[in-house]
């Protein structure tokens, strides 16, 4: 009995390491598959590869704290770790129902928190921290943001522009007996380091994606001593490699075509940042979202951007009835007649009220300054929806409410 409840277990681990890579590639290499900068089955290799190195470094704080932090190892049994494992594969589902990135690592933790709690072994020091980090890091991630999209973002933008390359950035030349692979021979210098730098960071996320979510594919199984640390790594990248080379092949055409509808530019940004604070806190041993940290920025920069046409101080200060009024939400001024309410702007995009004169001068000649810059100049896709981030923000917290409060009554029952 145990050793089938061990069979399910690894194979549970390798459904739930398998859907992972599935999003995960493309939250990783959407731009540069969506740029043309690399292939899809190029994209997957260099995934794995990197999620490989981040789970075999860094990776192995996170196993650790999830195996045998939050609760004593002893707690995993074949059975409890089928259960954890069980509600870290709901996550996804309830992910790909809503087509909203919940945390497999907060569902993950709300599982084990579950088990805590059933059978009184908890650590809620530990658990604390945990929390607090879950708290903080999306705080920073919108700050960092809103700092870069507000004061940074026109600089930047100026002097990086992306934009699809025709052909792939690498490529293989199969004109000879053996097949060498290369540069394409037709970008510019430009593209070259801006192709460059789009797939660095991919790397960099393919890192990050691997040093925080191989824990929620194998932590309990490690914990029980089914298999060790070093086989639940392999297990874990092995099958969120395959999931790489084929069930994100969709996800890498979608998140690919969407992402070039925002700058490619300000999907590096956000890359980059989340990829950041994920890093640090797998580094700590704290399992954390990616997706969340990650959309967090996205809304900062989005926010940031949009705040441009007005000043800190119009931001601020009170306006008459009538006169026109600082939207808070995206930083733009609505105007109405006298009498009327003023509906602001409309979800996506900024309205065109005159905005007074501002107090703060152009950066450059080029670029407009603070409280200069027209409303209709910031992009709609720079801007961000309130009713779709409210949802996601209400799924995050239900996701892992939902794990825990279903993993207690479960464990209980069952322990």
């Amino acid at each position: 009995m145990v050793t089938a409840l061990v069979v399910v277990g690894l194979l549970v681990a390798a459904f739930v390491g398998y859907n992972i890579g599935g999003s995960s590639t493309g939250v990783a290499f959407g731009p540069a598959v969506g740029s043309r900068i690399v292939r899809k089955t190029t994209a997957a290799a260099l995934f794995t590869l990197f999620a490989f190195v981040g789970a075999w470094t860094v990776g192995r704080n996170v196993i650790d704290t999830m195996s045998d932090g939050i609760v004593p190892a002893a707690q995993f049994s074949p059975t409890a770790s089928v259960g954890v494992l069980f509600f870290t594969g709901l996550a996804l589902l309830i992910s790909n129902i809503y087509g909203v990135p919940a945390s497999t690592s907060m569902t993950a933790v709300g599982a084990i928190v579950g088990l805590g709690l059933a059978t009184g072994t908890l650590d809620a020091a530990l658990m604390f921290t945990i929390v607090s980090a879950w708290i903080v890091a999306p705080l920073i991630g919108f700050g960092v943001g809103a700092a870069i999209g507000r004061y940074l973002y026109p600089h930047l933008d100026a002097r990086l522009s992306f934009g699809r390359m025709r052909d792939p950035l690498l490529r293989i030349d199969r004109s000879g007996f053996v097949p060498r692979p290369g540069l394409n021979e037709n970008a510019s210098t430009r593209d070259l380091i801006g192709a460059a730098l789009v797939l660095v960071i991919a790397c960099y996320m393919g890192f990050s994606a691997g040093a925080s979510n191989a824990a929620n594919a194998v932590a309990p199984l490690v914990g029980n001593g089914s298999i060790t640390m070093n086989q639940g790594i392999l297990l874990a990248v092995g099958t969120i490699g395959l999931g790489g080379f084929t069930i994100a092949r969709r996800t890498l055409a979608t998140v690919g075509n969407d992402i070039t509808d925002l700058p490619i530019l300000a999907a590096l940004i956000v890359s980059l940042v989340g990829a950041t604070i994920i890093t640090v806190l797998s580094q700590l041993g704290i399992p954390a979202s990616l997706a969340v940290s990650t959309t967090c920025c996205i809304i900062g920069l989005g926010w940031g951007r949009a705040s441009r046409t007005a000043t800190l101080a119009e931001l601020a200060k009170p306006t008459p009835p009538g006169e026109g009024e600082t939207d808070l939400a995206t930083g733009s001024l609505a105007t109405s007649p006298a009498g009327e309410e003023s509906a602001g702007p409309t979800v996506g995009q900024l309205a065109t009220g005159e905005a007074e004169a501002p107090t703060e001068p152009p950066e450059n000649p080029d670029i407009p300054g603070i409280g200069n810059e027209a409303p209709e100049e910031v992009t709609a896709e720079s801007l961000f929806d309130p009713a779709a981030t409210a949802r996601i923000v209400t799924l995050w917290i239900l996701s892992p409410v939902v794990s825990v409060v279903g993993s207690y009554i479960l464990f209980a029952l069952l322990l």
